[in-house]
């Protein structure tokens, strides 16, 4: 199974996207054999549906998809103006040498520069803004931090390398340096997509948010 319905009406569907499947297609084409979410949709649904945003092959959760072209360019326009927001479930084990010490229900507002290598993002003077909000939920019995974190800018692995940036890699994310295994996929999962802000969103019959559990 590559997702499970969520949300569904004449203009969009939204599903909680399964770790380990793309969204669109990779770079490479035909040659990446990966599941690919919005041709499963397609088939599935039996229409053409227009991706609106992206969750990365590893991440799971919320992710929407327009049912015609109108739907797309307004979705694109909320989403571009940064008004509609989301909010993501991170679990993160610290990294031995992790030096800066968070505190539970605190909020952190944390700016870089980032640009997307072949695989990976770094922080570099020649990228571009980012703009994370991080809050630590809670740490469990195992040492493992709950963060909620809402990217206001949108960049490429934006979430997984501020979290390895501060000494606390997603659990199992072995590209950002986790030792940490995990079921499926990264401890990376979107919850939560805030449409109050987005205009009209009500034409398009869509509430003013969208919630699932944080962890299946």
């Amino acid at each position: 199974m590559s997702y499970k319905n969520f949300f569904d009406n004449d203009y969009f569907i939204v599903v909680d996207k399964d770790a380990s499947v793309l969204s669109v297609p990779a770079r490479s084409g035909e040659k990446d054999e990966r599941p690919v979410l919005g041709r499963i949709l397609e088939i599935d649904f039996g229409i053409t549906i227009y991706p609106v945003h992206r969750l990365d092959y590893e991440v799971q959760g919320l992710i929407m998809f327009a049912k015609n072209p109108e739907a797309h360019k307004a979705a694109n326009a909320w989403f571009e103006k940064k008004e509609v927001h989301k909010t993501y479930i991170a679990l993160t084990k610290p990294l031995p040498d992790a030096s800066k010490d968070f505190k539970v229900g605190e909020s952190y507002k944390w700016m870089c520069k980032l640009l997307r290598g072949k695989k990976r993002t770094y922080e570099s003077p020649h990228g571009k803004d980012s703009t994370t909000i991080a809050k630590l939920t809670s740490i469990d019995e195992n040492g493992i931090f709950h963060w909620e974190m809402n990217p206001i800018t949108g960049r490429s692995h934006q979430l997984r390398f501020e979290l390895f940036r501060h000494g606390h890699p997603i659990v199992g994310d072995v590209l950002y340096s986790s030792t940490e295994s995990f079921c499926a996929g990264i401890a990376l999962r979107a919850f939560k997509i805030d449409f109050t802000k987005a205009p009209n969103h009500d034409k398009f019959l869509l509430p003013d948010g969208l919630e699932i559990n944080k962890f299946n």
